[in-house]
């Protein structure tokens, strides 16, 4: 092996620049040349691209967002855009592709799997935490601290004003993240896809006033993950307000996937893009590097998007029994 190829692709999460840092430096130490393609795939199937060294890295590792920057790639759901990148890489000689990014990230490596003819290796990075093989993926501890001080930041003034604030954070189709902020933050009411299929505005009128009856006029704190409710909450809000209940609606958006990266995961970027380059030289393709029980392994990608990894069972039952009072 001598030159292997890296990009970040899908929602940016902080910590990837970490992980960069890391692919380079130990391919560095390992005598190989690292090609870093801007903007996920697109910078595959449009010859966007940089050798990267060192120097390139140096200074990097605190930064939020990614250097090679990340987008989505519509191509990558072609066959003539899989085709496309494939030749491309072989064109630059590539032995490796190594992908930081989500499970949509991971499925369109897969798809290229058939046409390429390198080693193919990925790194989870996504914010929701939602890819099979690794305990966490990097970026998730930093949106929660995020997602934390904006909750604390809500329930300030919701105590000030004895009112009823309910708080959207991400997680396209799971409550990584809102179960998360939400008992760390001491919310009331978490909803996400594992507590709740659908939403049944009657009982959750409900809970709000049993809790009020419990404690009386006071603050009161609904986390909800983002596509849990046609229209966000801000259409739940006005909804609930509908059933009697006067609630604000505070959407953390996109802050929750910027910042500066906590400790974890500059940590977690650095071990798993390290693990990855160390595992491509041993020859791994069409594997994941993930951190397990606090150890670096590989997990086969065709898997990582099929959702076992489940949230912890323990808080949720916990969070449901003792939110009342």
């Amino acid at each position: 092996m001598k030159r292997i190829g890296v990009l970040t692709s899908g929602g940016d999460a902080p910590g990837m620049n970490a992980c960069l840092r890391a692919v380079v430096l130990t391919a560095h130490a390992n005598e190989l040349e690292v090609i870093g393609f801007q903007r996920g795939f697109n910078g595959v199937v449009d010859q966007q691209y940089q050798t990267l060294s060192p120097y390139h890295v140096s200074g990097i590792i605190q930064n939020g967002g990614t250097i090679l920057k990340s987008a989505r790639c519509a191509a990558m759901q072609t066959e003539e855009g899989l085709q496309q990148a494939a030749q491309n890489l072989h064109d630059l000689e590539l032995d490796a592709l190594l992908v930081i990014g989500g499970d949509g990230s991971f499925r369109g490596t897969v798809a290229l799997a058939k046409y390429y003819k390198g080693q193919l290796i990925g790194v989870p990075g996504t914010i929701d935490n939602d890819v099979d093989g690794s305990d966490f993926s990097i970026g998730f501890a930093t949106a929660l601290d995020t997602a934390l001080d904006a909750i604390d930041k809500v329930r300030d003034t919701a105590d000030a004003f004895e009112r009823i604030f309910l708080v959207e954070v991400m997680g396209r189709h799971t409550g990584y993240l809102a179960v998360a902020a939400g008992i760390a933050a001491g919310a009331e009411q978490i909803i996400c896809p594992e507590l709740a299929s659908e939403l049944n505005l009657d009982k959750i009128a409900d809970h709000v006033e049993q809790a009020r009856k419990h404690r009386g006029n006071c603050s009161y704190i609904i986390v909800i993950a983002e596509t849990m409710y046609p229209g966000g909450a801000s259409a739940l809000a006005a909804d609930l307000e509908q059933r009697g209940i006067e609630c604000r609606a505070s959407i953390l958006g996109h802050i929750q996937r910027g910042g500066r990266p906590v400790g974890a995961d500059r940590i977690l970027g650095t071990k798993l893009g390290a693990y990855a380059v160390e595992q491509l030289l041993q020859g791994a393709h069409m594997m994941m590097a993930g951190e397990i029980n606090g150890q670096a392994g590989l997990y086969p990608l065709v898997l990582t998007g099929d959702k076992k990894k489940q949230v912890d069972s323990y808080l949720l039952r916990w969070q449901q029994q003792v939110a009342q009072y």
